[in-house]
């Protein structure tokens, strides 16, 4: 479970300050999907890399499974698991290299990590890739080697940052089952996007951002009575009062 409580970050630029993030706060459930949903530039990950430790907010808490980021950040990593917006492999790795780089990080043995590579190159549909080295892979390719990579220590909360960004219809798909799975599994599983039509899918509950606060939280049903629209699109607009930015 992982609770965000009065969330602000502001960043000193040239011309002054610009406050990225504004009193966000929201809860994320295990085994539910919860989607943050916002146009570009709405705030959404500068809130992500403060829940999982990259940045220290300059007001407010985050919690995951009861760990505090600022006063225990490495019990909060190690309940964790990230695809942040940076997709960097180690290109002269293969993918299975990889994995198991990460997993020696996380202190697994040998056993442990073959045990979690086979269960992930399954779920992701890896096994053509696995003993691939990564230089030349596709987004695709390089999306599913990043997302085993931050799961071998089979965390209990899950964040992904566009997870589907670039990828192909088929991949996006096989990506969106995936996540089902992790529900399944009663993990905790956030992730950003800016295409309605993904987040309205998957998610039990949806957290919208814009300009850098949240302006509307809850079920897709709780979105469309709160705004008064029978489309969940036309609530969606309603709620940002803009276009810009967000994908169908």
């Amino acid at each position: 479970m992982i609770i965000a409580r009065d969330l602000h970050k502001t960043f000193k630029t040239k011309t002054g300050k610009v406050t990225a993030v504004d009193s966000v706060s929201f809860e994320a459930r295990d085994g539910e999907i919860t989607g943050l949903l916002g146009p570009n530039g709405a705030g959404k990950t500068t809130t992500m890399r403060m829940l999982y430790t990259l940045m220290q907010p300059d007001r407010g808490e985050v919690l995951v499974d009861g760990f505090d980021t600022a006063k225990d950040p490495v019990s909060v990593r190690r309940a964790l698991g990230v695809l942040p917006d940076a997709r960097g492999v180690y290109k002269r790795l293969t993918a299975r290299e990889n994995i198991a780089y990460c997993g020696e990080l996380h202190g697994l043995s040998a056993t442990q990590i073959e045990t979690r590579t086979r269960a992930l190159s399954e779920a992701l549909d890896m096994g053509d890739i696995l003993d691939r080295q990564t230089e030349g892979f596709s987004q695709g390719q390089r999306t599913k080697t990043a997302i085993a990579r931050a799961l071998v220590h089979d965390p209990r909360n899950v964040i992904l940052d566009e997870p589907t960004n670039g990828l192909d219809v088929m991949t996006t798909r096989a990506m969106r089952g995936f996540l089902r799975q992790l529900r399944e599994e009663g993990r905790c599983v956030i992730f950003s996007s800016h295409i309605m039509q993904e987040v309205a899918a998957l998610c039990d509950r949806i957290v919208i951002i814009a300009k850098g606060s949240v302006v509307a939280s809850g079920t897709a049903d709780e979105l469309r009575e709160f705004t008064g629209e029978e489309n969940l699109e036309d609530a969606f607009v309603k709620v940002i009062g803009s276009e810009e930015g967000l994908h169908a």
